[in-house]
């Protein structure tokens, strides 16, 4: 694999880890097997060490289109208009975004752990007062 078939968009977000899982493991391979890589990753990190950023850069380190946290919230809970659930989707799917992937996981893992306390809590509430109801 050349280090040709690596943009400089790419390596960056390699930088940032903002890949999807496969691209990366793609660039780690190389590295192994390219020297010139490396010596591109380092230049790329110089250069945004010396504060040479574009509007792009920065748009994609402070990933400005990432929904927040509360945002993947209600999209877990489908109350987001449907043309947003659309693009948080595809943010998601399509796009590959692991920061916001991450974020839906452990939303997601709340939310389940949430609902099975809910359950035992309320299964445990009428156990405690099973005796105290009276048939008429």
């Amino acid at each position: 694999m050349s280090t040709m078939n690596f943009t400089d968009r790419e390596l960056e977000a390699y930088l940032d880890e903002a890949l999807p899982v496969a691209r990366m493991a793609e660039i780690e391979t190389a590295l192994s097997d390219e020297p010139n890589l490396g010596g591109r990753l380092r230049r790329l990190s110089a250069r945004r060490d010396a504060g040479v950023h574009s509007l792009g850069d920065i748009w994609r380190r402070r990933r400005l289109t990432c929904p927040t946290r509360q945002q993947w919230g209600s999209y877990l809970l489908g109350v987001l208009p449907e043309g947003t659930a659309d693009y948080y989707k595809f943010h998601v799917e399509e796009i590959g975004c692991r920061a916001c992937a991450a974020n839906l996981s452990d939303l997601a893992r709340q939310q389940s752990e949430a609902a099975a306390t809910g359950q035992q809590r309320r299964r445990r509430y009428f156990q405690s007062s099973a005796g105290l109801l009276q048939k008429k």
